[in-house]
């Protein structure tokens, strides 16, 4: 069935976005389309119908295909832990863990699971859109990948090249990959598309003629920057390091401790879309603004290396203070195993075995364990507003404050208590994820924070930029073209 692969000259150019953007495009001409990616490296997963995980920014593109995501969309995802490596996440289930170096001899061993996962992918699709990972350039990992172009040849999918002009020298970097990959290689690449252009697209008339005259390649589009990407999640941890933007219109503040192993941090994005959430993301060692009005601690990969990267940075004497003026915070997944009086490893699932006094503001302790439960969820929080959510974690935690739950969840008919909340009711920790996607969730927490209710429905927002970028896409570069490229 027709397929086509997009490869960037490095990493953070948009293939992500336009995929996603092609996905929705075709899906919306009523062909059955299906999203792939051979290899991920993020935290930020997502569960899938099958009962598996996958890379959250595959979970997105299933969505903007109208299907349901699935474990065969990206059968190799990499999370990246502590000095034990990344956890490999094979067709949603985790088979280990390697070091950079081990896993590049680990590669060959798993390239069947990734053809058997497209293969299944082509025959319930008319059209199969391929993501690549890093640079399609970075031929010293030529040798048994499974990511682009030894995906791209091994299934014999044609590659359509992406380059970012924002970033700079982008003649340069497409001409560049020309030069640099295997001559065996070259003649699947088709085409390129210049990404995030700004200002007038005919004063790169001239680039798209030379970087065409130099390749050979077909030049499919340029695409101008898509401001509308704000509002979708992003894939990967990069898009924290943005400086924080203040809003004028807030009227509470959140502040967000970005710690080295975050995990599923697109929990934040409903919060942020908020005009009357100042979200504030710190660094270990800054302090907490004294405006603070709720502290939300994160998921994390590698729980007890974050907490020490917390106590290192001495933010942690921070959150302690802002608890005992009588200030909220709110722990989700690893954040919530931190706030509790210890977290033991002693299997060493996330780094080297060992244990460590968390927070101490959940009467509560958590012990890792190799179960991982993944799994969706609905149910009611403790703020009498419905949700529906995941999980996605190792331990188990138990202790006085599960007496005081945080919600209780709905499962085989049954109501089942989470979480654990303080005598006070002011700390709150929970393994459920994607709350303040749920409009009503939100409400009720801005409602608690005396922010006034939620201004945005969050899920119909996603949904409306899905369609723009489409449209965006489909302005500006020739889909016609591209599906007469898929084979």
């Amino acid at each position: 069935m027709p397929a086509l692969m997009f490869q960037g000259t490095g990493s953070n150019v948009g293939k992500s976005l336009l995929v996603a953007g092609f996905c929705r495009a075709f899906a919306n001409r009523g062909l059955a389309v299906r999203p792939f990616k051979p290899q991920n490296m993020s935290n930020n997963a997502a569960v899938t119908a099958d009962g598996g995980e996958i890379g959250r920014a595959q979970a997105l593109q299933a969505r903007a295909a109208r299907v349901a995501p699935s474990v065969h969309m990206n059968p190799v995802l990499l999370k990246p832990q502590s000095e034990i490596g990344a956890q490999i996440v094979v067709q949603g289930r985790v088979v280990g863990t390697a070091k950079a170096a081990a896993y590049q001899s680990l590669k060959a061993g798993l390239l069947p699971a990734v053809l058997e996962s497209f293969s299944r992918l082509n025959d319930e699709s008319d059209l199969t859109i391929v993501e690549g990972a890093g640079s399609a350039s970075e031929v010293n990992l030529r040798t048994n990948d499974i990511a682009n172009m030894g995906f791209a040849r091994a299934a014999n999918c044609p590659v359509i090249l992406i380059g970012d002009i924002d970033r700079g020298g982008v003649i340069a970097s497409v001409v560049g990959t020309k030069t640099v990959i295997d001559p065996l290689d070259e003649p699947l690449i088709k085409g390129f598309i210049i990404n995030k252009f700004r200002g007038d697209p005919r004063l790169f008339d001239e680039g798209m003629r030379i970087i065409s005259c130099h390749t050979g390649w077909a030049a499919l589009g340029l695409v101008p920057h898509f401001a509308g990407a704000a509002n979708l999640p992003a894939e990967d941890a990069l898009a924290l390091e943005a400086p924080t933007a203040r809003k004028a219109s807030a009227r509470r503040t959140i502040a967000v401790p970005i710690l080295p192993h975050v995990s599923n941090f697109d929990d934040l994005d409903p919060l942020d879309a908020e005009p009357a959430i100042n979200l504030i993301r710190l660094r270990a060692h800054e302090a907490l603004p004294v405006e603070t009005d709720l502290v939300l601690l994160l998921g994390s990969k590698a729980t007890l290396g974050d907490l020490a990267a917390l106590k290192a940075g001495g933010l942690h004497h921070d959150i302690i203070a802002h608890a005992r003026r009588g200030g909220r915070v709110l722990g989700l997944c690893g954040g919530y195993q931190i706030l509790g009086r210890r977290v033991e490893d002693p299997e060493g699932l996330e780094g080297p075995p060992g244990a460590a006094d968390g927070l101490g503001l959940l009467d509560v302790v958590t012990r890792l364990t190799p179960h991982k439960r993944l799994e969706a969820v609905t149910g009611r929080s403790r703020l009498d507003a419905p949700f529906s959510g995941y999980e996605m974690h190792m331990g188990e935690t138990e202790g006085p404050d599960r007496a005081r739950s945080f919600a209780h969840l709905a499962r085989a008919g049954n109501e089942e208590p989470e979480g654990a909340v303080s005598a006070d009711g002011r700390i709150m920790g929970t393994y459920v994820h994607g709350l303040f996607a749920d409009d009503a969730q939100r409400t009720a927490w801005l409602s608690l924070l005396e922010a006034g209710p939620a201004h945005i429905a969050y899920e119909a927002q996603v949904e409306a930029t899905l369609d723009s970028l489409a449209a965006h896409l489909a302005e500006h570069v020739d889909l016609d073209r591209l599906l007469s490229l898929a084979r």
